[in-house]
């Protein structure tokens, strides 16, 4: 009976280590989300606080005119609004939460799976000793 209690002890250990991975997973979703809006949406930036008609600005990827990359020297505030160190940090950060996540999410589900193939071979071992005996 203590084997059983084990197993079941283990499963459980299993499923919480896997859900920790998708939790993981799932805040990585949210930084890579976060990075594509930073970099696929455009935006508004004031050229002082409080400013009636702010400045409007072309997403960061997908400019044609170089609202979001020419910077102030040329009379644009768009550039420093939404810099590339920002966007690159939370990319960044991303890889190990990822990375920890898929290796998480890995172990508790080939613990578990493999916690419920040892039963099985229990049981068809139980099964295969009563039909001998």
């Amino acid at each position: 009976m203590r084997s059983r209690e084990y197993d079941i002890d283990f499963r459980d250990r299993a499923r919480r280590i896997r859900a920790w991975g998708i939790g993981l997973l799932v805040l990585a979703a949210l930084q890579w989300t976060w990075c594509a809006l930073l970099l696929l949406t455009p935006y508004e930036v004031g050229k002082k606080p409080g400013d009636p008609y702010p400045a409007e600005c072309e997403s960061r990827l997908l400019t044609e005119r170089g609202t979001a990359n020419n910077g102030l020297q040329r009379g644009d505030w768009c550039q420093d609004e939404r810099d590339w160190p920002e966007v690159l940090a939370v990319l960044g950060l991303s890889v190990p939460v990822s990375v920890a996540g898929v290796a998480l999410f890995t172990s508790g589900s080939v613990s578990s799976r493999m916690s419920a193939h040892a039963e099985a071979m229990r049981e068809l071992d139980k099964l295969a000793d009563a039909r001998n005996a």
